[in-house]
């Protein structure tokens, strides 16, 4: 009689995984994105303060990379708007001791 039991509980086991793998059983272990927040990007010509000011919404293994990529776009352009007329106008043996 115990057989059936265990019988039964297999049957079910298989079906389930079958279904899971079939893609009949709907199961999303990685949810769709969510934002508590408009959004974290930067204005332009932002100061130092509102760097410290960003906060990124949290995703299942850390921060939401979609957002950290956005600002890490904005703060290498903006480096790189800044650093611009910086390097042209420095003579040159001035910038090799400075990197």
């Amino acid at each position: 009689m115990i057989w059936v039991f265990f019988t039964v509980i297999a049957v079910l086991l298989i079906g389930g995984f079958a279904a899971l793998v079939t893609g009949r059983l709907g199961y999303d272990p990685m949810a769709d994105a969510t934002s508590t927040q408009s959004s974290p990007a930067l204005s332009d010509g932002f100061a130092s303060d509102e760097i410290s000011a960003v906060r990124f919404d949290t995703a299942l293994r850390g921060y939401r990379m979609d957002q950290v990529d956005a600002v890490l776009d904005r703060l290498q352009s903006r480096l790189a708007e800044l650093e611009g007329p910086r390097a042209a106008t420095e003579p040159e043996s001035h910038r090799d001791t400075v990197r």
